[in-house]
């Protein structure tokens, strides 16, 4: 049993591994402490249930020789439309927003499985035009790749993923071979942009730029999510208050705790001590993601990494950047903390992929 588990677990990545598992202890940790009754629907349980299946899913994709996912992403690109498109048809609406569907046992949300999908497609597009990113015309096609999805997206309306997918790109991009004029270009024409997404904005959206930038101007209203957030964390100090014993968490001042504010009650119950474990595993999680890149035995691997980093460094940025008031407020959720089946199956998943990438190394150096 012994030589087993050896042989399954050879050439991992055990320090991606063993931080992967750490963070999931926490987020559950923190899960518990907002749950106040353990049924098979709460959300705690339903998040162990959604880690184990994620879980059994990384340990299934690190098997799994990676480039094989380079061969079908033609196949992922129509899928990820179809299912973008599936939210507009079929999906139902929760929160103001429409990114849902009901599949009777579960409820499944696309746009995260399109991000990992998405990050696929892109590296099999990067690595085989490396030569031809020099030209402006290859770097365009790539932008209609991830602009028909980010619309998509944009239309849910779920803003956050949407500039999730542009983030994944921008990353893609600057590790690629294109030229730093033709990237500086692209990011003006972003810019210049920006007025005509202003535009398209509806009332709330607007709103929470206007708390972002002002948290203090509508306390009770539009700010009090924020605002009710930044006292939690103040309110850890060092220590934390312990799970379960933090008043703003446990009295329900902070409005979706589990999912978008979820850092907020970690802060709040953990204190710095626990926000500085928490940060310090993700820059561990950053490294290890980065090396692997480096490592990569080819340009698909790298891309790949860079972008599934990428994916998980901007979730981890927003989210707790919201949580403190230097973001605006969107529905990323933390990754491997924050409730959301989709959400941590997608994490761990990215995951996986990453010890595929660094299995594969391994297995050529020794």
């Amino acid at each position: 049993m012994k030589n087993l588990l050896f042989r399954f677990f050879k050439n991992f990545d055990w320090f991606l591994l063993v931080v992967t598992l750490l963070l999931c202890a926490i987020g559950l940790a923190v899960l518990f402490s907002a749950t106040t009754e353990y049924t098979w629907d709460s959300i705690a349980i339903s998040q162990v249930i959604n880690m184990i299946i994620g879980l059994i899913g990384l340990l299934i994709l690190a098997k799994i020789d990676y480039r094989l996912f380079k061969s079908y992403s033609g196949i992922l690109y129509i899928l990820v439309i179809l299912m973008l498109i599936a939210v507009r048809i079929f999906g139902f609406s929760a929160l103001g927003a429409q990114r849902w569907i009901d599949l009777g046992f579960t409820q499944f949300q696309p746009s995260s499985l399109s991000q990992i999908l998405m990050v696929i497609i892109l590296a099999k597009y990067f690595s085989e035009n490396y030569e031809d990113m020099r030209s402006f015309k290859t770097i365009m096609k790539s932008a209609v790749y991830v602009g028909i999805p980010t619309v998509l997206v944009a239309l849910q309306p779920d803003l956050g993923t949407a500039f999730t997918f542009l983030f994944i790109w921008g990353m893609m991009l600057l590790a690629s071979n294109a030229k730093r004029l033709h990237i500086g270009l692209m990011a003006g024409m972003g810019v210049a942009g920006l007025p005509l997404v202003w535009l398209l904005l509806a009332d709330y959206q607007k709103a929470r730029v206007f708390t972002f930038l002002n948290p203090t101007a509508d306390p009770q209203g539009a700010g009090w999510n924020v605002n009710q957030a930044m006292i939690a964390i103040g309110s850890g100090q060092l220590w934390g208050r312990g799970l379960g014993h933090g008043s703003q968490s446990q009295l329900n001042f902070i409005p979706e705790k589990h999912t978008d504010f979820v850092f907020a009650s970690l802060a709040e119950e953990m204190g710095f001590v626990g926000v500085s474990l928490l940060l310090g595993l993700f820059l561990i999680l950053v490294y290890r993601g980065t090396r692997i890149a480096v490592l990569a035995r080819d340009f698909f691997g790298t891309y790949l990494a860079v972008g599934l980093l990428a994916m998980l460094f901007i979730h981890i940025f927003v989210n707790i950047g919201m949580n403190m008031g230097i973001m605006p407020v969107t529905g990323i959720p933390l990754p491997f903390v924050s409730y959301g089946g989709t959400a941590i199956i997608v994490d761990l998943a990215a995951i996986g992929l990453l010890e595929s990438i660094y299995r594969r190394y391994k297995k050529i150096d020794f």
